[in-house]
Protein backbone atom coordinates (compact mmCIF):
# COMPACT_ATOMS: atom_id res chain seq x y z
CA UNK A 1 0.00 0.00 0.00
CA UNK A 2 1.47 3.34 -1.10
CA UNK A 3 2.34 5.50 1.97
CA UNK A 4 0.30 8.41 1.12
CA UNK A 5 -3.17 6.04 1.12
CA UNK A 6 -1.79 4.32 4.33
CA UNK A 7 -1.75 7.08 6.57
CA UNK A 8 -5.53 8.55 4.82
CA UNK A 9 -6.77 5.50 6.13
CA UNK A 10 -5.35 5.71 9.70
CA UNK A 11 -6.43 8.84 9.66
CA UNK A 12 -9.66 7.86 9.26
CA UNK A 13 -10.19 6.89 12.16
CA UNK A 14 -10.45 10.24 13.56
CA UNK A 15 -13.90 9.78 12.37
CA UNK A 16 -14.78 7.48 15.42
CA UNK A 17 -13.58 10.64 17.37
CA UNK A 18 -12.07 10.92 20.75
CA UNK A 19 -13.23 8.14 23.46
CA UNK A 20 -10.97 8.17 26.88
CA UNK A 21 -10.56 4.66 28.01
CA UNK A 22 -8.46 1.91 27.45
CA UNK A 23 -10.72 -1.27 26.90
CA UNK A 24 -9.38 -0.46 22.97
CA UNK A 25 -5.86 -0.41 24.05
CA UNK A 26 -5.92 -3.05 26.50
CA UNK A 27 -7.37 -5.82 23.49
CA UNK A 28 -4.32 -5.11 21.42
CA UNK A 29 -1.50 -4.74 23.21
CA UNK A 30 -3.07 -8.25 24.70
CA UNK A 31 -3.34 -9.34 21.17
CA UNK A 32 0.14 -8.41 20.31
CA UNK A 33 1.61 -9.86 23.42
CA UNK A 34 2.00 -7.00 25.89
CA UNK A 35 4.37 -5.04 23.90
CA UNK A 36 4.32 -1.99 26.78
CA UNK A 37 6.04 -4.31 29.19
CA UNK A 38 9.09 -4.81 27.23
CA UNK A 39 11.19 -1.53 28.29
CA UNK A 40 11.32 0.79 30.75
CA UNK A 41 8.98 3.75 30.32
CA UNK A 42 9.19 7.77 31.56
CA UNK A 43 5.35 8.65 31.28
CA UNK A 44 5.01 12.40 30.28
CA UNK A 45 2.07 14.24 30.66
CA UNK A 46 0.75 18.13 30.72
CA UNK A 47 -0.86 21.13 29.79
CA UNK A 48 2.48 22.94 27.94
CA UNK A 49 6.19 21.40 27.87
CA UNK A 50 5.29 17.60 27.41
CA UNK A 51 7.61 17.26 23.80
CA UNK A 52 10.51 20.07 25.14
CA UNK A 53 10.85 17.88 27.99
CA UNK A 54 10.50 14.33 26.71
CA UNK A 55 13.17 15.78 23.89
CA UNK A 56 15.57 16.33 26.00
CA UNK A 57 15.20 13.25 28.41
CA UNK A 58 15.54 10.95 25.10
CA UNK A 59 18.53 13.58 24.16
CA UNK A 60 20.51 13.10 27.20
CA UNK A 61 19.71 9.08 27.71
CA UNK A 62 20.81 8.82 23.55
CA UNK A 63 24.16 10.64 24.80
CA UNK A 64 24.69 8.21 27.60
CA UNK A 65 24.39 5.11 25.75
CA UNK A 66 21.14 4.28 25.86
CA UNK A 67 18.53 2.67 23.06
CA UNK A 68 15.40 5.09 23.19
CA UNK A 69 11.94 5.43 21.74
CA UNK A 70 10.06 8.53 22.17
CA UNK A 71 6.26 9.01 21.20
CA UNK A 72 4.64 12.48 20.93
CA UNK A 73 2.19 14.26 19.05
CA UNK A 74 0.69 16.35 17.05
CA UNK A 75 3.44 16.00 14.23
CA UNK A 76 4.62 19.01 12.72
CA UNK A 77 5.10 17.92 8.79
CA UNK A 78 5.02 14.10 8.68
CA UNK A 79 3.23 11.56 10.74
CA UNK A 80 6.96 9.45 10.78
CA UNK A 81 7.62 12.40 13.74
CA UNK A 82 5.17 11.04 16.35
CA UNK A 83 7.12 7.57 16.68
CA UNK A 84 11.11 7.92 17.15
CA UNK A 85 14.11 5.22 17.76
CA UNK A 86 17.38 5.71 18.74
CA UNK A 87 16.75 9.51 17.18
CA UNK A 88 15.50 9.01 14.00
CA UNK A 89 11.57 8.89 12.83
CA UNK A 90 10.02 5.78 12.20
CA UNK A 91 10.35 4.91 8.45
CA UNK A 92 7.46 4.65 5.94
CA UNK A 93 8.56 0.88 5.66
CA UNK A 94 7.66 0.35 9.33
CA UNK A 95 4.37 2.13 9.01
CA UNK A 96 3.13 0.25 6.75
CA UNK A 97 4.01 -3.19 9.08
CA UNK A 98 3.29 -2.14 11.69
CA UNK A 99 -0.36 -0.44 10.45
CA UNK A 100 -1.03 -3.46 8.78
CA UNK A 101 -0.24 -6.08 11.67
CA UNK A 102 -2.74 -3.89 14.03
CA UNK A 103 -5.15 -3.66 11.16
CA UNK A 104 -5.53 -7.37 11.56
CA UNK A 105 -6.29 -7.69 14.84
CA UNK A 106 -8.72 -4.97 14.95
CA UNK A 107 -10.49 -6.78 12.05
CA UNK A 108 -10.07 -10.07 13.90
CA UNK A 109 -11.50 -8.25 16.72
CA UNK A 110 -14.20 -6.18 16.15
CA UNK A 111 -12.70 -3.21 17.93
CA UNK A 112 -13.82 0.66 17.06
CA UNK A 113 -10.50 2.09 18.01
CA UNK A 114 -9.60 6.21 17.51
CA UNK A 115 -6.16 7.53 15.47
CA UNK A 116 -4.52 7.56 18.79
CA UNK A 117 -5.18 4.22 19.83
CA UNK A 118 -4.03 2.65 16.37
CA UNK A 119 -1.01 4.72 16.34
CA UNK A 120 -0.26 3.74 20.04
CA UNK A 121 -0.52 0.65 19.03
CA UNK A 122 1.67 0.57 16.40
CA UNK A 123 4.06 2.49 18.47
CA UNK A 124 4.20 0.02 21.73
CA UNK A 125 4.97 -2.93 19.38
CA UNK A 126 7.75 -1.29 17.22
CA UNK A 127 9.42 -0.06 20.48
CA UNK A 128 9.20 -3.50 21.68
CA UNK A 129 10.82 -5.32 18.46
CA UNK A 130 13.75 -2.71 18.74
CA UNK A 131 14.68 -4.16 22.47
CA UNK A 132 14.56 -0.67 23.48
CA UNK A 133 16.72 0.28 26.50
CA UNK A 134 13.71 3.18 27.43
CA UNK A 135 10.55 4.79 26.08
CA UNK A 136 9.79 8.42 26.47
CA UNK A 137 6.01 8.27 26.58
CA UNK A 138 3.70 11.08 26.15
CA UNK A 139 0.20 11.24 26.72
CA UNK A 140 -2.67 12.63 23.65
CA UNK A 141 -4.69 13.76 26.16
CA UNK A 142 -5.21 13.76 29.97
CA UNK A 143 -3.98 10.71 31.60
CA UNK A 144 -6.11 8.20 33.35
CA UNK A 145 -7.91 7.36 30.30
CA UNK A 146 -5.36 8.29 27.90
CA UNK A 147 -4.29 5.18 25.90
CA UNK A 148 -0.80 5.51 26.72
CA UNK A 149 -2.08 4.64 30.13
CA UNK A 150 -1.76 0.76 29.97
CA UNK A 151 1.51 0.80 30.42
CA UNK A 152 3.60 1.00 33.86
CA UNK A 153 6.00 3.71 34.02
CA UNK A 154 9.16 3.63 36.20
CA UNK A 155 9.25 7.47 36.50
CA UNK A 156 6.12 9.83 35.53
CA UNK A 157 6.22 13.77 34.73
CA UNK A 158 3.15 15.97 34.87
CA UNK A 159 5.12 19.32 33.77
CA UNK A 160 2.33 21.30 34.35
CA UNK A 161 -1.85 21.70 34.09
CA UNK A 162 -3.75 24.97 32.34
CA UNK A 163 -7.24 24.95 31.71
CA UNK A 164 -7.05 22.79 28.12
CA UNK A 165 -9.50 20.18 27.04
CA UNK A 166 -11.96 21.13 29.52
CA UNK A 167 -14.88 19.62 27.75
CA UNK A 168 -13.06 15.91 28.31
CA UNK A 169 -11.18 16.67 31.35
CA UNK A 170 -13.07 19.08 33.88
CA UNK A 171 -13.08 22.60 34.31
CA UNK A 172 -10.89 23.66 37.15
CA UNK A 173 -6.83 22.93 37.44
CA UNK A 174 -8.11 20.58 40.44
CA UNK A 175 -10.02 17.89 37.74
CA UNK A 176 -7.94 18.52 34.93
CA UNK A 177 -4.51 17.62 37.21
CA UNK A 178 -6.51 14.83 39.11
CA UNK A 179 -6.87 12.95 35.34
CA UNK A 180 -3.45 14.43 34.73
CA UNK A 181 -2.27 12.26 37.70
CA UNK A 182 -3.93 8.95 36.97
CA UNK A 183 -0.71 7.78 34.94
CA UNK A 184 1.00 7.45 37.87
CA UNK A 185 -0.73 4.30 39.67
CA UNK A 186 2.17 2.26 41.00
CA UNK A 187 5.31 4.87 39.91
CA UNK A 188 7.42 5.01 42.36
CA UNK A 189 8.44 9.14 41.86
CA UNK A 190 6.26 11.99 39.50
CA UNK A 191 8.89 14.66 38.71
CA UNK A 192 6.31 17.87 38.62
CA UNK A 193 6.94 21.91 37.77
CA UNK A 194 4.07 23.60 38.60
CA UNK A 195 3.23 25.90 41.84
CA UNK A 196 -0.56 25.73 42.03
CA UNK A 197 -2.14 25.02 45.11
CA UNK A 198 -5.29 22.92 43.21
CA UNK A 199 -2.76 21.18 40.94
CA UNK A 200 -0.27 19.93 44.05
CA UNK A 201 -3.51 18.84 45.59
CA UNK A 202 -4.34 16.56 43.10
CA UNK A 203 -1.06 15.00 42.83
CA UNK A 204 -0.42 14.54 45.96
CA UNK A 205 -3.62 12.19 46.63
CA UNK A 206 -1.86 9.64 44.84
CA UNK A 207 0.60 7.19 46.29
CA UNK A 208 4.01 8.23 44.61
CA UNK A 209 6.65 10.41 46.32
CA UNK A 210 6.36 14.27 44.42
CA UNK A 211 9.52 15.94 43.46
CA UNK A 212 9.08 19.56 42.35
CA UNK A 213 11.95 20.99 40.15
CA UNK A 214 10.61 24.56 41.30
CA UNK A 215 11.17 23.95 45.11
CA UNK A 216 14.09 21.68 45.14
CA UNK A 217 15.76 23.80 42.24
CA UNK A 218 15.03 27.27 43.90
CA UNK A 219 17.89 28.21 43.89
CA UNK A 220 19.27 27.85 40.25
CA UNK A 221 19.41 30.63 37.58
CA UNK A 222 18.55 31.10 33.81
CA UNK A 223 19.74 33.34 31.74
CA UNK A 224 18.64 33.91 27.53
CA UNK A 225 21.97 34.73 25.19
CA UNK A 226 19.75 36.45 22.48
CA UNK A 227 23.37 36.56 20.51
CA UNK A 228 23.96 32.10 20.33
CA UNK A 229 20.06 31.69 21.44
CA UNK A 230 20.60 29.49 24.11
CA UNK A 231 19.35 29.31 27.58
CA UNK A 232 21.69 29.06 30.19
CA UNK A 233 20.85 28.04 33.01
CA UNK A 234 23.16 27.28 36.48
CA UNK A 235 22.37 24.88 38.71
CA UNK A 236 25.05 25.14 42.21
CA UNK A 237 28.56 25.40 40.76
CA UNK A 238 27.63 23.86 37.40
CA UNK A 239 26.02 25.50 34.26
CA UNK A 240 24.65 24.50 31.22
CA UNK A 241 24.19 25.75 28.20
CA UNK A 242 20.33 24.61 26.87
CA UNK A 243 19.68 24.64 23.18
CA UNK A 244 16.02 24.92 23.43
CA UNK A 245 15.61 28.90 24.27
CA UNK A 246 13.01 30.59 25.82
CA UNK A 247 12.30 31.36 30.06
CA UNK A 248 10.06 28.32 29.71
CA UNK A 249 12.29 26.19 28.38
CA UNK A 250 14.26 26.59 32.40
CA UNK A 251 11.39 24.63 34.13
CA UNK A 252 11.46 22.18 31.01
CA UNK A 253 15.33 21.89 31.38
CA UNK A 254 15.17 21.09 35.33
CA UNK A 255 11.84 18.40 34.91
CA UNK A 256 14.26 16.55 32.54
CA UNK A 257 17.35 17.12 34.47
CA UNK A 258 15.59 15.59 37.49
CA UNK A 259 14.55 12.32 35.64
CA UNK A 260 17.85 11.72 33.87
CA UNK A 261 19.58 12.14 37.39
CA UNK A 262 17.53 10.03 39.14
CA UNK A 263 18.47 7.62 36.53
CA UNK A 264 22.00 8.13 37.49
CA UNK A 265 22.78 9.76 34.54
CA UNK A 266 26.19 11.80 35.16
CA UNK A 267 26.30 15.43 34.67
CA UNK A 268 29.09 16.11 32.04
CA UNK A 269 26.98 13.57 29.76
CA UNK A 270 24.05 16.25 30.45
CA UNK A 271 26.13 18.97 29.75
CA UNK A 272 26.93 17.61 26.40
CA UNK A 273 23.87 16.95 25.37
CA UNK A 274 21.55 20.01 26.37
CA UNK A 275 23.93 21.49 23.85
CA UNK A 276 22.41 19.02 21.49
CA UNK A 277 18.58 19.44 21.79
CA UNK A 278 16.35 19.85 18.97
CA UNK A 279 12.60 20.22 18.81
CA UNK A 280 10.89 21.87 16.09
CA UNK A 281 8.58 24.88 16.39
CA UNK A 282 9.87 25.48 19.77
CA UNK A 283 11.68 29.12 19.11
CA UNK A 284 12.63 27.43 16.12
CA UNK A 285 15.27 30.18 13.99
CA UNK A 286 13.86 29.22 10.71
CA UNK A 287 15.96 31.55 8.73
CA UNK A 288 18.60 33.73 9.83
CA UNK A 289 17.85 36.42 7.61
CA UNK A 290 15.43 37.98 7.78
CA UNK A 291 15.63 36.52 11.18
CA UNK A 292 12.32 34.24 10.97
CA UNK A 293 11.08 32.39 14.64
CA UNK A 294 8.53 29.32 14.38
CA UNK A 295 6.91 29.05 17.82
CA UNK A 296 4.32 26.37 18.44
CA UNK A 297 2.16 29.06 21.08
CA UNK A 298 -1.37 27.64 20.57
CA UNK A 299 -2.80 28.37 23.83
CA UNK A 300 -3.37 31.32 26.21
CA UNK A 301 0.22 29.88 28.37
CA UNK A 302 1.93 29.18 25.24
CA UNK A 303 1.55 32.98 24.07
CA UNK A 304 2.15 34.02 27.22
CA UNK A 305 5.57 32.56 27.81
CA UNK A 306 6.51 33.38 23.45
CA UNK A 307 5.63 36.91 24.34
CA UNK A 308 8.06 37.16 27.18
CA UNK A 309 10.88 35.86 25.36
CA UNK A 310 9.96 38.56 22.62
CA UNK A 311 9.79 41.59 25.27
CA UNK A 312 13.39 40.84 26.35
CA UNK A 313 14.93 41.26 23.30
CA UNK A 314 13.20 43.11 20.91
CA UNK A 315 10.77 46.55 21.05
CA UNK A 316 6.85 45.90 19.57
CA UNK A 317 7.88 48.07 16.50
CA UNK A 318 10.66 45.62 15.54
CA UNK A 319 8.20 43.31 15.44
CA UNK A 320 5.83 41.53 12.92
CA UNK A 321 3.70 38.75 13.51
CA UNK A 322 2.18 36.04 11.44
CA UNK A 323 -0.90 34.55 12.65
CA UNK A 324 -3.88 31.69 12.55
CA UNK A 325 -5.67 30.49 15.74
CA UNK A 326 -7.74 27.89 15.44
CA UNK A 327 -11.32 29.23 16.47
CA UNK A 328 -11.74 26.60 19.85
CA UNK A 329 -9.32 28.36 21.34
CA UNK A 330 -9.42 31.70 23.59
CA UNK A 331 -8.76 33.84 20.57
CA UNK A 332 -9.33 36.90 22.26
CA UNK A 333 -6.87 36.38 24.93
CA UNK A 334 -4.08 35.10 23.20
CA UNK A 335 -4.73 38.46 20.41
CA UNK A 336 -4.45 40.81 23.26
CA UNK A 337 -0.94 39.63 24.59
CA UNK A 338 0.47 39.51 20.64
CA UNK A 339 -0.49 43.31 20.28
CA UNK A 340 1.52 43.92 23.34
CA UNK A 341 4.90 42.79 21.49
CA UNK A 342 4.51 43.50 17.85
CA UNK A 343 3.00 47.03 15.79
CA UNK A 344 1.97 44.73 12.78
CA UNK A 345 -0.04 41.33 12.21
CA UNK A 346 -0.83 39.85 9.53
CA UNK A 347 -3.83 37.28 9.88
CA UNK A 348 -3.73 34.30 7.53
CA UNK A 349 -6.14 31.31 7.17
CA UNK A 350 -6.80 27.42 8.35
CA UNK A 351 -10.23 27.30 6.88
CA UNK A 352 -9.10 24.56 5.07
CA UNK A 353 -9.09 22.59 8.81
CA UNK A 354 -12.16 22.11 10.60
CA UNK A 355 -11.35 23.72 13.66
CA UNK A 356 -9.82 26.74 11.42
CA UNK A 357 -11.18 29.85 10.00
CA UNK A 358 -9.78 32.58 7.85
CA UNK A 359 -7.86 35.86 8.77
CA UNK A 360 -11.17 38.12 8.30
CA UNK A 361 -12.73 36.21 11.15
CA UNK A 362 -9.89 36.58 13.83
CA UNK A 363 -8.80 40.03 12.89
CA UNK A 364 -12.62 40.93 13.73
CA UNK A 365 -11.87 39.63 17.34
CA UNK A 366 -8.83 41.63 17.97
CA UNK A 367 -10.20 45.32 19.46
CA UNK A 368 -6.88 47.71 17.79
CA UNK A 369 -6.88 46.85 14.30
CA UNK A 370 -3.98 49.79 14.11
CA UNK A 371 -1.07 47.86 12.24
CA UNK A 372 -2.55 44.92 11.19
CA UNK A 373 -3.75 43.66 8.23
CA UNK A 374 -5.65 39.88 6.57
CA UNK A 375 -3.59 38.12 3.79
CA UNK A 376 -4.99 34.42 3.26
CA UNK A 377 -2.75 33.55 1.48
CA UNK A 378 0.59 32.26 3.34
CA UNK A 379 3.63 33.30 0.50
CA UNK A 380 1.98 36.70 0.14
CA UNK A 381 1.78 36.70 3.65
CA UNK A 382 5.47 36.04 3.94
CA UNK A 383 6.19 38.48 1.52
CA UNK A 384 4.29 41.49 3.56
CA UNK A 385 5.79 40.72 6.41
CA UNK A 386 9.57 40.56 5.01
CA UNK A 387 8.81 43.90 3.27
CA UNK A 388 7.72 45.85 6.71
CA UNK A 389 11.85 45.45 7.04
CA UNK A 390 11.65 44.44 10.77
CA UNK A 391 13.82 42.49 13.19
CA UNK A 392 12.35 39.45 13.53
CA UNK A 393 8.98 37.83 12.33
CA UNK A 394 7.42 35.38 14.38
CA UNK A 395 5.50 32.81 12.85
CA UNK A 396 2.91 31.23 15.87
CA UNK A 397 -1.16 30.95 17.13
CA UNK A 398 -1.41 27.21 16.25
CA UNK A 399 1.03 24.12 14.89
CA UNK A 400 -1.23 23.40 11.69
CA UNK A 401 0.61 27.50 10.91
CA UNK A 402 3.82 26.52 11.36
CA UNK A 403 3.07 23.15 9.24
CA UNK A 404 1.55 25.28 6.69
CA UNK A 405 4.32 27.65 6.88
CA UNK A 406 6.92 24.87 6.67
CA UNK A 407 5.52 23.49 3.57
CA UNK A 408 4.42 26.63 1.59
CA UNK A 409 7.87 28.67 2.14
CA UNK A 410 10.88 26.73 1.61
CA UNK A 411 13.46 26.71 4.55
Amino acid sequence: MEIEKLLDELYSYSMHGIKLGLENIKTLCKEMGEPQKDYKVIHVAGTNGKGSTSTTIETILLEAGYRVGKYTSPHILKFNERIRANGQDITDEDIVKYYQLVKDIVAKTGLRPTFFEMTTAMMFKYFSDLKLDYVVLETGMGGRFDATNVCEADICVITNVGLDHIEYLGDTIYKIAKEKAGIIKNCPKVVVADSNSEFLKAISEEKAEIINVLEKYKDARMKLDFKKFVTRIEIGEESYDFSLFGDYQFKNFLTAYEVVTELGIDREIIKKACKKVVWQCRFERYFEKPLVILDGAHNEDGMRELCKIIEQGYRSDEVVIITSILKDKDVKHMLKLMRKISDNIVFTSLEDNPRGTTGEKILEQLEDKRGCLVENDMKKAYEIAKNLNKKIIVVCGSFYTLSKFKEEIDG
